[in-house]
């Protein structure tokens, strides 16, 4: 199994109405996109500072399903639309989970 982790860091004027939608439209990818096995994401607790804003955590069955989640035109189009104009910053690593 492959894990993909996003850190999105949003610029100081993004208000919270507009990473609220950003959230719910990044929510709507699995059902629009699919080919995970889970998927999470969720604003930042505000329990430390200088954390990212949002973390997205998504589980694929192996690195053919994430690639063509990576290179899916609605994913892409989530991207353009919702995230890249209020993107100060952004991280990502995808790693193996082992499986029991």
């Amino acid at each position: 199994m492959l894990r993909h982790v996003v850190l999105f860091t949003w610029t100081e004027d993004t208000d919270p109405a507009t990473r609220a939608a950003t959230i719910a439209a990044l929510r709507r990818l699995p059902e629009e996109v699919g080919g995970m096995t889970s998927f999470a994401i969720g604003p930042d607790l505000g329990l430390r500072e200088g954390n990212a804003h949002t973390a997205l955590v998504a589980d694929f069955p192996d690195e053919e399903a994430y690639r063509g989640y990576a290179t899916d035109e609605r994913h892409l189009a989530v991207i353009a639309e919702h995230v890249t104009p209020h993107l100060a910053a952004r991280s990502a690593v995808q790693y193996e989970v082992p499986t029991p």
